[in-house]
């Protein structure tokens, strides 16, 4: 997990995706363009929260969310997904 000086505001959650799989179970080898999107990640960063929707999730927390949830960003050369505390569906 990597630190980054960026603090999300209100219930926003900074995500670091996990790798995408680059073979299957038999050890195929999955071309670039058939990949899929991650679906689950390392919270690296937290919003302080509203009085009506507080965060529950803290950094370090392994969180599965949505396949087309929050919005690709890059920090210091590093990509992250920034996305509402709502679009997290739980913890691993």
């Amino acid at each position: 997990m990597s630190k980054v000086s960026f603090k999300p505001n209100e219930d926003r959650v900074l995500v670091e995706a996990a790798a995408a799989e680059t073979t299957t179970a038999s050890g195929i080898i999955i071309p670039d363009t058939a990949k899929e999107k991650p679906q689950e990640g390392t919270v690296v960063a937290v919003g302080e929260g509203t009085e009506d929707k507080p965060v529950t999730v803290k950094v370090g927390d392994k969180v599965l969310y949505g396949k087309y949830s929050g919005t690709e960003i890059v920090i210091e050369g590093q990509d992250y997904l920034i996305m509402r505390n709502s679009d997290i569906f739980g913890t691993i």
